[in-house]
């Protein structure tokens, strides 16, 4: 009986190890996603606050409040 109950339990440790063979993986695609969603919104950033932009921005706003319903 011995015997068997420690079979079982080597194949159990063994499908677990497999099971989360590749956990590393997940964390490093986690982190090239955050450097990337920074880069774009880095990017982003400085587009929006260039002076083309900020005023084109201003001037819709501006448009937007002045506008009659």
């Amino acid at each position: 009986m011995y015997k068997a109950v420690r079979a079982r339990m080597r194949a159990l440790v063994c499908r677990v190890r497999a099971a989360r063979g590749d956990a590393g993986m997940v964390t490093s695609e986690y982190a090239m996603g955050i450097v990337a969603a920074v880069a774009f919104a880095v990017v982003l950033y400085k587009v929006v606050t260039s002076g083309e932009v900020s005023e084109e921005l201003q001037a819709l706003v501006k448009r937007a409040l002045d506008a009659r319903m």
